[in-house]
């Protein structure tokens, strides 16, 4: 790489949008963002590479000979999935027990991943077409017993009949195997892929005892076949961007983004395309946490919004949850994910109303980033919520994403005036803000369901606001919320890339064993003993050692005859003495009753510990933001002028102040109403609220 090697450059794919943020130490962080490009969308990350580069002064290729480190988060899996243009997969599992993956969580199994309004008419509800084809699966003849003993060798001779048949008479190219209690013993599976690899070496193979080995006959299986269905797709997409970063002159490793918030090299991620699945909302939560760090802010509703979606992650005490049970659509998957609720409203969410009722309703439908929204030109029909945005006055009809876009107002006006305002009997502009305030309410409610409904209060909170469009409506409803504040961070539209170069790398290993408390401690330590010598190693090879690697441990404990454990993070001294174990039950005992209530703990049920974690971090290098000194309130050195916007108090269209992102400096105060165009994103600050940009150039909102 050189002795110019000095960037660190990070690149997230989103459904609508490419974001990237370069970083090097002493200078100021550099941001691009350009149109997502599906189905191929390594050329989205060139061009979004090319803006980054060019706000540089600099060719793309000249950013990326001085590149020592490119970081990666994408969606290419999740696409593969919602779209369903993943590799025609094929199952081998464990003879008699060809219908677990069918069978899914009995009758669970029928709304999991549905609204709440689907749910409530079950009749009409069904379970997810399984992404493997129910004539894929095959059994084959074997049994290994929960104690990882071999009660039946596996019949060789028929596995192999199991295998070309799956190959040639069902055509599949990807093979997932899942054999019950593999997490205990692997033997048979590792002879199912060699037997794979002589009969059709090209054929994309996933082991369950790799991905997932963990208890759960459904999930396991399940991970099983997500990964193997994306597993080529990610593979050859990150062989792609590879080949084409090299060919612009990079010559540094790739890392990728996981969904429980590590990166992993591209080669070791390539073969675990499940671990991709959101990475980008994971990363967005890692750099809020990072930014409240610099901010000394430890409790955060991290908000995220798009073109597609509304993500919200919660961070308490600077902390963040994991998912207990992730899906992705409809399907569970086992495998550690930073929990991240959302819902269908990004601004490309198309606005509609009700065949029978007229009742409008926002998304979950999408226009995406073709043909995207009326108002981009691109050949869209149906109104959307950057449509309405437009129609309000928020958006930039001449400016948006820095000119790049010409907005065209009056084909969406047209569009929205025949499809919502007229059958509603409304104006365009009244119809617009009525839409926009149900935006604003589906988005308060879903923050009330992970803070309220779990015992926690907004009030406590501060909200970061980030995504291509979260800032357009944040103050709105942080308000309703009752919110401390509402911060939009000086990378708000690229925000998830800011996440990547936020976070370390991270390796997780877990071993799946039953112990009972008490247990001597000796027992726990020689199962985590071949984990943490194995994380080691992985970091040794990786660059780390000292005290920038760290290990940490946790256990899964649950009751005597319960089925759902509670993952306890160990917090005594490693390896354990009597004392720690002691530590880690107390703190299982209270993490029960956070849970489930106070008084439903119950230590004479007896105890069990399940499944031993080990998470291995390799600590890189955060951004060094300077902040900077603050200068006087007055900030009509950036005001550019007046539009007429949608005014709440005055029900009407009403003239607010314009503001240049570009030209406020630390210490100006904007009052509302007022509209603040950043080359990349819109804020807006609604009447009798105050903005500020801060000394790290975040904009602050006091919501009066």
């Amino acid at each position: 790489m050189g002795e110019r090697a000095r960037y660190i450059v990070a690149s997230d794919v989103g459904g609508t949008c490419t974001d990237t943020v370069v970083f090097a130490a002493g200078e100021p962080i550099h941001l691009g963002k350009a149109l997502s490009t599906p189905p191929h969308f390594a050329d989205g990350v060139l061009d979004s590479l090319d803006v980054a580069a060019r706000a540089m002064g600099l060719a793309c290729t000249a950013l990326l000979v001085e590149t020592a480190l490119f970081v990666h988060g994408s969606t290419v899996v999740d696409n593969a999935i919602l779209t369903r243009s993943g590799a025609r997969t094929g199952l081998l599992t464990t003879e008699g027990f060809e219908d677990t993956l069918l069978i899914t969580r009995g009758a669970y199994g029928r709304w999991s991943g549905l609204s709440e309004d689907r749910i409530k008419h079950p009749v009409k509800t069904d379970r997810a077409t399984p992404l493997v084809d129910p004539a894929a699966i095959k059994g084959v003849a074997e049994r290994v017993d929960y104690k990882g003993a071999v009660l039946r060798e596996l019949e060789e001779t028929s596995a192999e009949e199991a295998i070309r048949f799956l190959i040639e008479e069902r055509g599949v190219e990807a093979l997932a195997v899942s054999l019950l209690w593999s997490f205990y013993n692997p033997v048979h599976e590792r002879k199912l892929r060699a037997l794979i690899e002589r009969v059709a070496p090209g054929v994309y193979v996933t082991l369950s005892s790799e991905v997932a080995p963990v208890p759960g006959e459904y999930e396991r299986s399940s991970t099983t076949v997500i990964n193997a269905y994306a597993g080529a797709i990610s593979r050859d997409y990150l062989q792609s961007l590879e080949s084409k970063l090299g060919a612009a002159g990079y010559r540094g490793p790739v890392m990728v983004m996981q969904g429980y918030g590590g990166l992993l090299p591209a080669r070791e991620a390539a073969n675990l395309a499940v671990g991709m699945i959101e990475s980008g909302p994971a990363a967005g939560v890692i750099g809020a946490r990072y930014l409240g760090r610099l901010m000394r802010d430890a409790d955060i509703i991290a908000c995220d919004m798009g073109g597609t979606t509304f993500k919200v992650g919660v961070i308490q005490g600077g902390a963040f949850g994991y998912a207990r049970e992730p899906l992705v659509d409809r399907y569970h998957y086992a495998a550690p994910k930073i929990e991240v609720v959302s819902i269908g409203a990004g601004g490309g969410s198309i606005v509609a109303l009700d065949p029978e009722t007229k009742v409008p309703r926002v998304g979950p439908q999408s226009a995406g980033a073709s043909p995207g929204p009326v108002c981009y030109g691109r050949g869209g029909t149906e109104p959307t919520l950057t449509d309405v945005m437009t129609l309000i006055g928020y958006m930039d009809a001449d400016h948006f994403l820095d000119g790049s876009i010409k907005l065209d107002l009056s084909a969406a006006r047209r569009v929205f005036d025949e499809k919502i305002a007229r059958p509603l009997g409304r104006s365009v502009e009244a119809a617009a803000f009525g839409i926009y305030r149900i935006a604003a309410a589906q988005i308060t409610d879903l923050i009330h369901e992970i803070t309220v409904e779990r015992g926690l209060d907004p009030r406590d909170f501060v909200l970061h606001s980030f995504g291509g469009t979260c800032a357009l409506l944040s103050a709105t409803f942080g308000r309703e919320l009752n919110v401390r504040k509402v911060i939009v961070p000086y990378t708000a539209s690229v925000h998830c890339a800011f996440g990547l170069v936020s976070a370390d790398i991270v390796h997780e290993y877990t071993h799946a064993a039953v112990l009972p408390v008490p247990s001597p401690p000796e027992a726990v330590n020689d199962l985590f003993a071949p984990m943490v010598e194995r994380a080691l190693g992985t970091l040794h090879r990786e660059g780390f050692a000292g005290d920038r690697l760290s290990l940490d441990w946790s256990i899964d404990l649950r009751y005597s005859r319960q089925v759902h454990e509670v993952t306890t993070t160990v917090r005594a001294e490693t390896p354990l003495d009597a004392s720690g174990l002691v530590r880690l039950v107390d703190d299982f005992e209270a993490l029960y009753e956070r849970k489930y209530g106070a008084g439903s703990a119950y230590r004479e049920a007896g105890i069990e510990m399940t499944l031993f974690r080990l998470t291995a971090r390799g600590l890189m290098a955060r951004p060094t933001i300077e902040p900077a000194s603050l200068n006087s309130p007055d900030s009509s050195g950036a005001r550019i002028g007046r539009r007429a916007v949608y005014s709440e108090a005055k029900d009407a269209m009403a003239p607010a102040d314009i503001y240049d992102f570009t030209r406020l400096v630390p210490g100006n105060l904007v009052a509302g109403p007022a509209v603040i165009h950043t080359p990349i994103t819109t804020i807006v600050v609604p009447d009798a609220q105050t903005a500020r940009m801060d000394a790290l150039r975040n904009i602050v909102i006091e919501l009066g």
